[in-house]
């Protein structure tokens, strides 16, 4: 899609219909206050609309400001490339949720959009900018959508902080991947995405409960499955640092909504195992031997991009279960030496 920047009528007559609106509907609340308090998001709209439509009369825009039914973006187009979404409040704060980031309702042909906002709370106070300028971040709802700040001084968009523009983030395929990939990049230690709308083909078999649950009362099954994950994607596990449980109970509450008070108990509880002809192994090879084919799948069919951000490493090698033995390696009590004879043994590799 190409934006154009010759519309007729302008970006700027559009920009002077609009300033005149918010002009109008600020001076009709200072006389009927009482009236805007009892409005909503959606009586507004109506508000909006009309003073739209008055407004207009004169104008280019006369006879083209149309209100839109149903769940679309914008809430009101004017001579067809351009839009006017009404949001409100009932504090006295200028904040609240947006549209979604892919904006898959977006009405077609709607090129530029402005942000009328109404705060309905006395004193009443109408304000209009647009729309990109005050979108300040993206929160997860049930999917990203942008935050809005009617406050947002220049420069400090989420944009302006992903080193993009409103128009080319919005054209891409998949704008969300780009967002994920820009928080991503923000992680302190001890931080994790709770969305990223990104799950291994294991996992794609199962729904994400929306409620939050602690471990002890997940099934037998759910909680040796997610073990096993587990053992896939975090090979730090096999470690001996205080932390080493860290991420993957990140990830337990980000991908599946599981809160675990006691991670250790369901993988080191037990102290030293016999496997074959090995003595006192760690508890949690046990494990690992007896889900060997399962963590193979896994490690094999997991998406690259998955497992370079859980193996925290920048690439993916084509023998994926031989990185994973290596890191591992890098973790565990055990030398290289003794890990790979392990391992060997383990996954019956010659």
């Amino acid at each position: 899609m190409i934006i154009s920047t010759n519309r007729n009528p302008s970006l700027k007559e559009f920009k002077v219909l609009v300033d005149n609106v918010t002009i109008k509907l600020n001076e009709d609340a200072a006389k009927r206050t009482s009236y805007y308090i009892t409005r909503n998001a959606q009586l507004l709209e109506d508000d909006v609309y009309n003073f739209l439509n008055k407004t207009a009369t004169g104008t280019k825009f006369e006879g083209t400001i149309k209100k839109i039914s149903g769940q679309k973006f914008p809430d009101i187009i004017a001579g067809k490339y351009y839009g006017v979404e009404v949001k409100s409040s009932k504090d006295e704060k200028w904040i609240t949720l947006g549209g979604s980031v892919n904006e898959s309702t977006r009405v077609e042909d709607v090129e530029r959009i402005f942000l009328t906002f109404g705060k309905l709370t006395d004193p009443i106070e109408f304000r209009s900018r647009p729309y990109e300028d005050c979108l300040s971040d993206v929160v997860v709802t049930h999917y990203p959508r942008y935050k809005i700040d009617m406050n947002l001084k220049n420069g400090e968009t989420i944009f302006d902080k992903m080193k993009t523009t409103y128009d080319e983030l919005r054209l891409l395929d998949d704008p969300v991947n780009e967002i994920v990939e820009y928080y991503r990049i923000q992680l302190k230690p001890g931080e994790s995405l709770w969305w990223t709308g990104k799950i291994s083909k294991e996992e794609q078999i199962q729904s994400v409960p929306i409620k939050i649950r602690l471990w002890n009362t997940l099934s037998r099954e759910e909680k040796a499955n997610l073990k096993i994950l587990g053992l896939a994607l975090f090979p730090e596990l096999t470690s001996n640092s205080n932390t080493k449980y860290e991420n993957y109970s990140l990830w337990l509450v980000a991908n599946h909504s599981v809160i675990s008070t006691s991670t250790r108990d369901s993988f080191s509880a037990g102290g030293q195992v016999n496997i074959g002809s090995f003595k006192k192994l760690p508890k949690i090879f046990k494990h690992i031997n007896d889900n060997s084919k399962l963590i193979e799948k896994i490690i094999l069919e997991t998406d690259e991009s998955i497992l370079c951000d859980t193996w925290k490493v920048k690439k993916i090698s084509k023998n994926r279960l031989e990185q994973w033995i290596d890191l591992i390696s890098k973790y565990c009590v055990l030398n290289k030496y003794e890990i790979n004879i392990v391992m060997n043994f383990i996954f019956n590799r010659k």
